[in-house]
């Protein structure tokens, strides 16, 4: 038995106006130019309307029973000049307002992915913690992809069926205004019968959409756990994950296709009904002398026109849910604030020193789980400082706090006096580089990967960092050297491998304040060597943090800083701590004997 995904957390679903607001928004700016182009599809589908008036007119002419002349031939032949005079301009219009409309339309769709991608990114840590990553990915391309649906569906659709209604309506009245009530009362009818239909299949629709996301973040979870799959012989496991989800996605999608099939033999039952009650009347106006033959030619014609057209509206109003349903999930991704943002008087950080102070500091990942309660530590202005512990003591946790990755619930960190949370997370990133345990690279080639560190640099200054990072041995083995792509997420390069790169972009940043966390614990004994003298320069001048497991790593610091379940138990050198008791002269003991490496 598979079990159940839960890697959703609840989100308030927005309603049909949040989605048509995002749309709107971002289709305002060319509203003259849509202007025009509605103006243009009016009139090329309006010229339509007016070929069954003459095709009255020419029916009418034809069952004159007075004698054939050429002046008769002359006015049948006039009556199809004017038909395919009207037909071209229709063509014309609508041959001109489509590109147009899709040339607006194509940058609306791009700027919507582009808004969506910028909100995305400015999501805490938390944010991406709790959601798939190809979810969120499906959910931004569907965006802008229901945006796409929903204006061909007004575009194609609506207009031409608004238009073909009311039109046909209202040349059906003047000429006869009780078949045009007959046929507007029945139409109504087939309108409201489609909109509480298409209500009824959107909750199926919207959970279709939801399913669909989650069908997509379970295949990238399992493609990028691949190795995890094989080494754990876990593939049948994750083949019943996979079978029950996209099961639940077959019976939703199932539900919503049946109820469009229900719903397309109820529209056919009312066209049914609509032509037999409207050709009734007109036989019964044509047995008084009230309707003509013309007369029967032109209600044929619009009603063709009408059927049509509303077959396309059960559809369309169908489609218009479908693709509501597929923008709710991005448009509440849009909605939700960011849980990390810059204040509205946020500042340039100017870091002149680099010291670092917690005061007083609470912070939890949720309600129940507290990490740090009225935690104090300073570092001083460019001082090497270890920190170390067990596992879960709060290490990590206090690099991403710095980084500002989370917002703490009380108190302040400092930098040079500055509250982290007044000032731009852009302008405090800048100043931090931080080489991290687990390095992720960029599918891009090795040179975009280490000139990330500094995105302004040339060649020479990433190659001199790639150097000193010991990457340029890496870099002459690799088959294209520096333009080699390393593969999605770094995966052709190893563990220590993608350290170096990490290591280098650190180099090439050139930061005021260092945070390593265990930066070289992938790295061979050869290679750790030359990246210490390295990092030894690197930290020069620089208010440095250290995350260390590896205490042997640490000896030099100007001071360590032992943890334990968010507190600092105590401080001091190598020298210091080794020995008093406690809980690095315990640590030290164990991994000087070899127990742990």
């Amino acid at each position: 038995m598979a079990p159940k995904c839960a890697f959703y957390r609840y989100m308030p679903t927005p309603n049909n106006k949040s989605v048509a607001k995002i749309f709107l928004q971002h289709l305002w700016p060319h509203k003259w130019v849509g202007f025009i182009v509605l103006i243009g599809i009016i009139i090329g589908e309006g010229a339509d309307l007016v070929a069954p008036i003459y095709y009255k007119k020419f029916f009418d002419t034809l069952a004159y029973n007075g004698p054939i002349t050429e002046e008769t031939v002359s006015a049948l032949i006039s009556i199809l000049l004017m038909v395919l005079l009207f037909k071209g301009i229709g063509w014309f219009m609508l041959g001109w307002t489509f590109p147009v409309a899709n040339f607006i339309h194509s940058k609306v769709q791009v700027n919507l992915e582009r808004t969506g991608f910028a909100y995305l990114l400015r999501h805490s840590a938390s944010f991406f913690s709790n959601n798939f990553t190809g979810s969120l990915v499906r959910k931004v391309r569907r965006l802008s992809r229901a945006y796409e649906d929903m204006v061909d569906t007004i575009q194609y659709q609506l207009i031409p069926i608004l238009i073909a209604i009311f039109g046909s309506l209202a040349v059906i009245a003047y000429r006869n205004a009780l078949i045009a009530a007959i046929i507007a009362g029945l139409l109504s009818f087939f309108v409201v019968v489609n909109y509480f239909v298409a209500k009824w299949k959107l909750k199926y629709d919207e959970q279709r959409a939801s399913l669909d996301s989650e069908v997509t973040g379970t295949l990238a979870d399992a493609v990028t756990n691949n190795t995890n799959i094989k080494l754990f012989t876990s593939a049948e496991y994750e083949q019943d994950i996979f079978y029950a989800i996209t099961e639940k996605f077959r019976k939703m999608q199932m539900k919503s296709w049946n109820i469009g099939e229900i719903n397309q033999t109820i529209q056919f039952g009312i066209m049914i009904m609509i032509e037999f009650i409207v050709m009734f009347v007109g036989i019964k106006l044509w047995q008084n002398g009230q309707f003509t033959i013309g007369d029967f030619a032109l209600l044929q014609g619009y009603l063709v026109m009408l059927f049509g057209n509303i077959r396309q509206l059960g559809r369309m109003i169908r489609n218009t849910y479908e693709a509501l349903a597929d923008a709710k999930e991005m448009v509440e991704i849009l909605e939700e604030p960011h849980e990390v943002s810059d204040s509205k008087s946020a500042k340039e950080m100017k870091i002149t020193k680099g010291a670092i102070e917690f005061e007083n500091m609470n912070f939890s990942y949720r309600k129940t789980m507290h990490v740090f309660k009225n935690f104090n530590l300073k570092i001083k202005a460019r001082e090497k400082v270890a920190l170390v512990g067990p596992s879960g003591s709060g290490k990590t946790t206090i690099v991403q706090l710095i980084l500002r990755l989370h917002d703490i619930q009380r108190g302040k960190i400092l930098i040079d006096g500055q509250s982290i949370n007044q000032v731009t997370q852009e302008s405090l990133r800048k100043n931090i580089a931080l080489v991290p345990q687990d390095p992720i690279l960029f599918h891009r080639s090795l040179m975009e990967n280490i000139r990330y560190g500094k995105r302004d640099a040339t060649d020479e200054e990433v190659i001199e960092a790639a150097r000193k990072a010991y990457c340029d041995v890496l870099a002459e083995n690799l088959p294209e050297k520096y333009n080699t792509f390393v593969g999605e997420r770094g995966i052709k390069l190893s563990g220590g491998e993608r350290q170096r790169i990490a290591i280098a972009r650190a180099i090439l940043a050139n930061t005021p304040i260092l945070i390593l966390d265990e930066a070289t614990s992938s790295l061979d004994s050869e290679s750790e060597s030359y990246i210490q003298q390295a990092l030894e320069e690197l930290m020069r001048d620089k208010t440095t943090i250290v995350i260390a497991h590896r205490l042997s790593t640490i000896l030099k610091m100007d001071r360590i800083v032992v943890m334990d379940k968010g507190e600092v138990v105590d401080t001091g050198t190598h020298q210091q701590l080794a020995k008093r008791a406690g809980i690095y002269k315990t640590l030290w003991k164990i991994q000087s004997q070899g127990f742990i490496a």
